[in-house]
């Protein structure tokens, strides 16, 4: 059986393409099974202060505060909708980013550092425009317990959600927020994929750790560091332009820009790293069980199914 799925590969050395793809939706959404509470809490966080008082003290006063008084199945509301997400976003993104590694890469030579971010930044930037419609989504199930009860949206689940909102304010509504949005994917992926790489690369011929889940599980978690840092800004800019409501027929925000300057004026230039702590709860563990999975995947494919060596596509 190994030798027909070659055959029906039509390359003996690499995985075809719809698999990347697919290997990179079914490791996304299997990390979100684990990470989604905390993305709760983040979205929760960085919504904080747009009522006029600070809702939160930290994030664990988060957690406590919504299983206390919306109950502990609220930690998942908005689930289907990060699988979607997943399954839109993530899909592309490390379907376009393990396609592109592998174009730009010799038998012998990876690509440079600059060459990883620009191919992330790539597969970033085309992800995120598919992945916006379940990321409006997302962000409005997971806020929806703080509003007051006539303000809530109160969809059933992510694919009520978007047919609402098409229906009631426009299908454009569902890319709301997309420039922001591209542009924290692209800071992200840059960040996340190929600060991985490079962290994989240098552990492995450090020889610090022990090859396989150690070394992916070290460079995931310093990645997911610098992807938390660096694209806190935008993604709280991104949040609340999502989130926000038309008030007799404005917008509370212009554009992320609008976003970010307010929120200096009125919380401070810190409160944009507002929910730092559970974006690196949740972006550290998302990196590397995600990456894990894609990792393990890729190996076991080149393993059992093209009969060569496993090699990264990463």
């Amino acid at each position: 059986s190994k030798y027909i799925c070659r055959a029906m590969t039509g390359d003996s050395g690499h995985i075809p393409n719809g698999v990347k793809f697919l290997f990179g939706g079914v490791a996304g959404m299997g990390a979100t099974l684990v990470v989604q509470p905390l993305d709760l809490v983040k979205n929760r966080m960085q919504l904080s202060g747009t009522s006029g008082k600070k809702e939160y003290r930290s994030s664990f006063h988060a957690l406590t505060s919504i299983i206390k008084n919306e109950g502990v199945r609220t930690v998942y509301t908005g689930l289907s909708a990060g699988l979607l997400r997943q399954a839109s976003y993530t899909t592309v993104r490390l379907g376009i980013y393990t396609w592109l590694f592998e174009r730009f890469s010799s038998e012998h030579h990876s690509p440079s550092f600059l060459k990883k971010a620009s191919i992330a930044m790539t597969a970033g930037a085309v992800g995120a425009f598919a992945g916006t419609p379940a990321e409006i989504v997302l962000i409005r199930m997971t806020g929806d317990g703080r509003l007051a009860p006539d303000q809530r949206r109160n969809y059933k689940n992510a694919f009520e959600a978007i047919g609402r909102i098409a229906r009631e304010e426009g299908v454009t509504t569902l890319w709301r927020g997309c420039v922001p949005t591209v542009m924290r994917a692209m800071v992200v992926n840059a960040a996340q994929l190929a600060t991985y790489s490079q962290a994989k690369e240098s552990f492995s011929s450090s020889g610090l750790l022990p090859q396989g889940i150690a070394v992916h599980f070290a460079a995931s978690m310093i990645s997911g560091f610098n992807t938390a840092f660096v694209s806190m800004p935008v993604d709280i800019a991104k949040t609340r332009i999502q989130s926000m409501r038309i008030i007799d027929g404005k917008p509370e925000y212009k554009n992320a820009g609008d976003v970010i300057l307010k929120v200096i004026k009125n919380e401070g230039i810190f409160a944009l790293w507002k929910g730092f702590t559970p974006c690196y709860m949740r972006i550290g563990p998302h990196t590397s069980v995600c990456l894990i999975f894609l990792e393990q995947m890729n190996g076991a494919y080149y393993k059992y199914v093209l009969g060569v060596e496993p090699k990264s596509g990463l």
